[in-house]
């Protein structure tokens, strides 16, 4: 097994011992089993990540000690902010957690007229954790050493007097333009994709006032976790690092 990357929010430094927080060492200790002087790394999202090794193994309390720093990154050449409509259930995880391994830098949940969740404030604030640990699962996985932003629900009103970016773009099975249509080489991308009902015209109108463009991928309807994560991988291999 290679070594697991595991994230600890934390200042971490060489030389360093500590006991893994609960959840990490339960994960440690019981899912992946590991042993005794067993190798493993560490990131706190500050960048960089820290060589370390397993010290002792108590039930799911696990100490560790820190050894080297390692300054390896694995961030996008660009800037993708994703303002994803927000999806039902399983939905809305599989779309966050594969964007991040495709390289975003921020993920905005955004509350649309088409949106079908209808969440109270204590279900959001549940909502944002559980998505907060999807992140966090995905750059262990992924080896990214830098967590995404992940903002609080937002309405698009909200959302457009925070964001700015070189290129803005929607995605719309309709659309006059493509990728291939857009010019220069951005260093600042944010993207907008409407939830499984779509954005209205009225949603589309008021995000090209702000500047934003709408493309299609193809001729054909992608669902919303779909036409998210295809846009992503596109616009990597047009601008960035793929």
């Amino acid at each position: 097994m290679a070594n697991p990357r595991i994230y600890v929010d934390q200042e971490l430094q060489s030389g360093q011992i500590f006991q893994l927080p609960e959840a990490a060492g339960h994960h440690v200790a019981r899912v992946l089993r590991m042993q005794s002087h067993d190798p493993l790394r560490l990131f706190n999202g500050k960048g960089g990540e820290y060589g370390a090794k397993i010290l002792s193994i108590h039930k799911s309390s696990v100490k560790v000690e820190v050894s080297f720093f390692s300054a390896m990154e694995r961030e996008s050449s660009i800037l993708i902010e994703l303002a994803q409509g927000v999806s039902k259930g399983e939905k809305m995880d599989f779309t966050i957690q594969k964007a991040v391994e495709l390289g975003v830098h921020k993920i905005v949940p955004l509350i649309t007229l088409f949106s079908n969740v209808r969440l109270d404030e204590k279900r959001m604030k549940k909502k944002h954790s559980h998505w907060q640990k999807v992140i966090i699962s995905a750059c262990e996985q992924c080896g990214r050493n830098r967590i995404p932003l992940l903002t609080p629900f937002m309405k698009p009103e909200q959302w457009l007097k925070e964001t700015n970016a070189d290129l803005k773009l929607i995605l719309a099975p309709d659309a006059d333009h493509t990728l291939a249509d857009l010019p220069g080489r951005p260093q600042n991308i944010s993207l907008v994709i409407g939830p499984e009902g779509g954005l209205s015209r009225s949603e589309i109108r008021k995000l090209e006032r702000h500047g934003y463009t709408a493309i299609r991928l193809g001729p054909r309807v992608l669902r919303t976790e779909t036409a998210a994560l295809a846009t992503i991988a596109a616009l990597q291999n047009q601008f960035g690092d793929y």
